[in-house]
């Protein structure tokens, strides 16, 4: 009895220890398949990320989440039934674009479409769009090392993740975090055919097998057999490049929660404390929380969108308001290369002491847009200063009694033209009717419109000469044209487009009216002149004023070509060196 009990005891044992075997096996060829996939896709996210222009990168991005916005916009719950698709479809480009031009009164969209428009034009800003860069460069694509590996090597590796007859110890398996394979070297095949062994690998040894296609040595490619700690002082250079680009990028997400939630509270504390401001809220029937995000996302992302019908015009006499909102705009266009600069400044005196002297030294290096140098950085500040200061002072001379302000006092207006002013540049919002400034006003607006944001009064002469040297697509330089050169194509379409209306209704469609509509969707500023029906030479009876914009009244033709306009303007840093090869004489 106790002899068949130790027998049924011993069989018991061995079928436990083979299950055991049988269960830690699979694991291990799981885990080692699982852990080769995700090198695989991480291998090709890289690649292609690598060899894909950045201007259709950015492209696909902001087409298709348009498409996705009009699909939001108009399924979920609308405010009324009267907006045609092509209108949606507007909307949504206009939003992530952060061009703020409407066709569609803002007050008809219910409070989940302006919940979507907000997310629109935070994930189109750029601020925003350029911190996403920021991350995909030091999680996917910092080092071309992995694009460097042979496809030798990943057939190695590919094969061992399949391979059922190899034992492979657990302890063979061990892979290195992100940071440790971008601080790495990784050994393309080509090495082994090299007089330079010893330098990519610890020994011959480990040599020979890449050579000879040891399995055990592509097991162990995600070990430090292959992947070595950098020793040499451009190593050492390289991997502080890449601790800064990661810093850099927490940096600017940082920058941008801090600003949004300081903007948010303290526009939602006025407006709880100055019921004036509640009560036109009140009165429009919007939630005081949906436009106080909305609010504050749309002016720092430089947008212009606000969800009343009559921009920020309705809050004229609220100051208060116009002062919060005067820095966001500020410091989430025109002076946010000055300002992320000093948050790096006082951030390096703390934490991170040498990725900041890094970031703020070798800024060039960085390749950060926004990343300017600090002779640079000054002078933006000057500039954009220079610019509101001349553009307030012209608005308080020209337009001191416009029927807009009637009712203000002295504090009032002079806010308020300061705040004009400095939407003019590319933010958007308004507290002027558009139409009704002088023309010389509206000349001096399409111009702060047409400029970039980083626009500085003294050229950077050394920047220029560096971009003479880079310049090796000779071809593509040739047949780029200049800003102007495709501004005025847009204007020439547009004017085809809107031939009829513009003969039956010249004085609301005409050409300095259109001008300013291209302008401001190139700029993504939104500026527009709108639409009076009390302008018309027919008086007609069917006309109908309404609170949008003047591309409002277009045709879809117009709005269309007014579509590439905005998508055109998003993305002009891309093309704002064309036109050189064109010589005037």
């Amino acid at each position: 009895m106790n002899q068949m009990f130790a027998s049924n005891f011993f069989k018991m044992s061995n079928c436990k220890k083979l299950l055991v075997n049988i269960y830690s096996c699979s694991c291990m060829r799981m885990t080692s398949f699982l852990r080769s996939t995700w090198f695989l896709t991480m291998y090709f996210y890289r690649y292609i990320f690598l060899q894909m222009n950045a201007f259709f990168t950015e492209l696909t991005y902001f087409v298709s989440v348009s498409w996705i916005g009009f699909f939001l916009l108009k399924f979920v719950k609308p405010k009324s039934n009267g907006t045609s698709n092509f209108d949606f479809f507007f909307t949504s480009v206009s939003a992530i674009t952060v061009s703020s031009m409407s066709v569609v009164e803002m007050e008809a969209f219910s409070n989940a479409q302006l919940i979507v428009m907000t997310i629109l034009m935070l994930i189109g800003s750029e601020v925003f769009t350029s911190m996403i860069g920021l991350h995909l460069r030091w999680i996917l694509k910092l080092e071309q090392d992995l694009s460097n590996l042979s496809t030798y090597t990943l057939k190695n590796i590919v094969a061992a993740a399949f391979d059922t007859t190899s034992s492979i110890s657990d302890s063979s398996i061990n892979v290195h975090p992100l940071d440790e394979i971008d601080i790495g070297v990784i050994v393309p095949a080509e090495a082994a055919a090299h007089d330079e062994e010893d330098q990519f690998y610890p020994s011959n040894e480990s040599a020979s097998n890449q050579r000879n296609g040891d399995s055990n040595y592509t097991a162990d490619f995600f070990t430090s057999n292959t992947i070595l700690p950098l020793q040499s002082s451009s190593s050492s250079s390289r991997y502080l490049k890449y601790k800064s680009i990661k810093f850099l990028g927490f940096v600017v997400l940082g920058y941008l929660l801090v600003l949004h939630l300081l903007g948010v509270f303290l526009v939602g504390i006025y407006f709880s404390i100055y019921t004036s401001a509640k009560k036109v809220l009140e009165r429009k029937n919007l939630r005081e929380s949906t436009f106080v995000v909305f609010t504050t996302v749309s002016t720092f992302a430089s947008c212009g969108f606000v969800p009343t019908n009559e921009n920020m015009v309705v809050f004229a006499k609220n100051s208060g308001l116009l002062w919060i909102l005067i820095p966001q705009a500020l410091l989430g266009n025109t002076l946010f290369p000055s300002f992320l600069r000093l948050t790096i400044w006082l951030l390096g005196r703390y934490i991170k002491k040498d990725e900041a002297k890094y970031l703020l030294e070798k800024n060039r290096e960085i390749g950060y847009l926004h990343l300017l140098p600090g002779p640079h950085s000054w002078l933006l500040v000057f500039t954009v200063l220079g610019f509101v200061v001349v553009q307030w002072i012209f608005l308080g001379v020209m337009e001191w009694h416009n029927d807009g302000v009637t009712g203000l006092n002295v504090y009032q207006k002079l806010v308020g033209f300061l705040f004009q002013a400095v939407n003019a540049r590319h933010t958007g919002e308004t507290v002027l009717d558009i139409a009704t400034i002088a023309p010389a006003i509206l000349v001096l607006f399409v111009v702060m419109m047409y400029l970039p944001p980083y626009t500085t009064f003294m050229p950077r002469v050394e920047e220029d000469e560096e971009l003479k040297k880079k310049r090796k697509e000779v071809i593509k330089d040739n047949i780029i044209f200049s800003q102007l050169t495709y501004l005025a194509i847009f204007v020439f379409l547009i004017c085809i487009c809107e031939r009829k209306n513009m003969k039956e209704d010249p004085v609301n469609f005409s050409v300095l009216n259109i001008v300013t509509e291209v302008i401001s969707a190139y700029g993504n500023v939104g500026f527009t002149t709108g639409y009076s029906c009390d302008r018309r030479l027919k008086t007609e009876d069917f006309c109908e004023n309404k609170w949008y914009g003047f591309s409002g009244k277009w045709s879809n033709q117009g709005k269309l070509v007014l579509i590439f306009v905005m998508i055109f303007g998003r993305l002009k840093k891309f093309s704002m060196n064309g036109g050189r090869a064109w010589k005037l004489l």
